[in-house]
Protein backbone atom coordinates (compact mmCIF):
# COMPACT_ATOMS: atom_id res chain seq x y z
CA UNK A 1 0.00 0.00 0.00
CA UNK A 2 1.46 3.34 -0.72
CA UNK A 3 0.97 6.25 1.35
CA UNK A 4 2.29 9.46 0.20
CA UNK A 5 2.04 12.63 2.66
CA UNK A 6 2.27 16.59 1.53
CA UNK A 7 3.67 19.07 3.93
CA UNK A 8 4.16 22.74 3.19
CA UNK A 9 1.19 24.29 2.97
CA UNK A 10 -0.21 27.28 5.03
CA UNK A 11 -1.55 30.96 5.03
CA UNK A 12 0.13 33.71 2.89
CA UNK A 13 -0.35 36.84 1.59
CA UNK A 14 -1.23 37.67 -1.71
CA UNK A 15 2.11 37.71 -4.02
CA UNK A 16 3.46 35.63 -1.62
CA UNK A 17 5.21 32.37 -1.47
CA UNK A 18 5.17 28.37 -0.60
CA UNK A 19 6.74 25.31 -1.52
CA UNK A 20 4.45 22.52 -0.93
CA UNK A 21 6.28 18.61 -0.96
CA UNK A 22 5.41 15.27 -0.94
CA UNK A 23 7.00 11.83 0.44
CA UNK A 24 5.80 8.78 -0.19
CA UNK A 25 5.91 5.17 2.01
CA UNK A 26 5.63 1.62 0.99
CA UNK A 27 6.34 2.05 -3.14
CA UNK A 28 9.30 4.30 -4.15
CA UNK A 29 8.31 7.15 -6.01
CA UNK A 30 10.63 7.09 -8.56
CA UNK A 31 9.72 4.89 -11.50
CA UNK A 32 6.33 6.92 -11.64
CA UNK A 33 5.09 10.33 -13.20
CA UNK A 34 3.94 12.49 -10.12
CA UNK A 35 1.22 15.44 -10.19
CA UNK A 36 -0.56 17.95 -7.95
CA UNK A 37 -4.46 18.86 -7.82
CA UNK A 38 -6.08 21.34 -6.42
CA UNK A 39 -9.86 21.47 -4.90
CA UNK A 40 -10.92 24.58 -3.87
CA UNK A 41 -14.50 24.54 -1.65
CA UNK A 42 -17.52 23.73 -3.69
CA UNK A 43 -15.17 22.90 -7.18
CA UNK A 44 -14.27 20.09 -8.44
CA UNK A 45 -10.51 18.67 -8.05
CA UNK A 46 -8.39 20.17 -11.00
CA UNK A 47 -5.10 19.50 -12.08
CA UNK A 48 -2.40 21.14 -11.78
CA UNK A 49 0.98 20.30 -12.46
CA UNK A 50 2.96 17.04 -13.53
CA UNK A 51 6.09 15.12 -13.90
CA UNK A 52 7.32 12.33 -15.56
CA UNK A 53 9.43 9.75 -14.09
CA UNK A 54 12.49 10.74 -15.47
CA UNK A 55 11.73 14.29 -14.43
CA UNK A 56 12.05 15.55 -17.72
CA UNK A 57 8.90 16.37 -18.93
CA UNK A 58 6.53 18.88 -17.38
CA UNK A 59 3.13 20.20 -17.81
CA UNK A 60 0.67 22.82 -16.06
CA UNK A 61 -2.65 23.82 -15.81
CA UNK A 62 -2.79 27.42 -17.70
CA UNK A 63 -3.84 29.35 -14.28
CA UNK A 64 -0.62 28.32 -13.02
CA UNK A 65 1.85 27.96 -15.56
CA UNK A 66 4.83 31.13 -15.09
CA UNK A 67 4.23 30.87 -11.46
CA UNK A 68 4.38 27.44 -10.28
CA UNK A 69 7.35 24.91 -10.70
CA UNK A 70 6.97 20.79 -10.41
CA UNK A 71 10.38 19.10 -9.17
CA UNK A 72 11.39 15.64 -8.16
CA UNK A 73 14.10 13.75 -6.57
CA UNK A 74 14.06 10.05 -5.66
CA UNK A 75 12.63 10.59 -2.44
CA UNK A 76 10.09 13.33 -3.04
CA UNK A 77 8.38 15.67 -5.64
CA UNK A 78 8.07 19.17 -4.94
CA UNK A 79 5.71 22.49 -6.43
CA UNK A 80 6.85 25.80 -6.02
CA UNK A 81 4.32 28.23 -6.17
CA UNK A 82 5.09 31.71 -6.89
CA UNK A 83 2.65 35.14 -7.02
CA UNK A 84 0.45 33.69 -5.66
CA UNK A 85 -3.48 35.21 -5.52
CA UNK A 86 -6.68 34.59 -3.60
CA UNK A 87 -7.73 32.01 -6.23
CA UNK A 88 -5.02 29.49 -5.73
CA UNK A 89 -6.82 29.23 -2.18
CA UNK A 90 -7.33 25.39 -2.22
CA UNK A 91 -6.38 21.75 -0.72
CA UNK A 92 -3.44 20.49 -2.39
CA UNK A 93 -3.10 17.00 -3.34
CA UNK A 94 -0.26 14.57 -4.35
CA UNK A 95 -1.15 11.56 -6.52
CA UNK A 96 0.82 8.79 -7.85
CA UNK A 97 0.13 8.24 -11.00
CA UNK A 98 -0.60 4.16 -12.88
CA UNK A 99 2.23 2.35 -14.21
CA UNK A 100 3.32 3.03 -17.61
CA UNK A 101 1.46 7.30 -17.73
CA UNK A 102 4.19 9.37 -19.35
CA UNK A 103 2.09 13.44 -18.73
CA UNK A 104 -0.17 12.61 -16.71
CA UNK A 105 -3.11 15.57 -16.38
CA UNK A 106 -6.38 14.20 -15.46
CA UNK A 107 -7.41 12.50 -12.25
CA UNK A 108 -8.23 8.95 -13.76
CA UNK A 109 -4.81 8.43 -14.41
CA UNK A 110 -2.92 8.65 -10.95
CA UNK A 111 -4.05 5.86 -8.53
CA UNK A 112 -2.76 6.58 -4.87
CA UNK A 113 -3.64 10.11 -3.21
CA UNK A 114 -2.84 11.98 -0.18
CA UNK A 115 -4.76 13.29 2.29
CA UNK A 116 -3.87 16.77 0.85
CA UNK A 117 -2.84 20.33 2.54
CA UNK A 118 -4.58 23.27 3.07
CA UNK A 119 -3.29 26.59 0.79
CA UNK A 120 -4.94 29.71 1.79
CA UNK A 121 -3.76 32.85 -0.04
CA UNK A 122 -5.34 36.15 1.91
CA UNK A 123 -5.78 39.13 -0.20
Amino acid sequence: QVQLAESGGGLVQAGGSLRLSCAASGRTLSWYTMGWFRQAPGKEREFVATITWSGTSTDYADSVKGRFTISRDKAKVALQMNNLGPEDTAVYYCAQARPGRGIATTREDYEYWGQGTQVTVSS
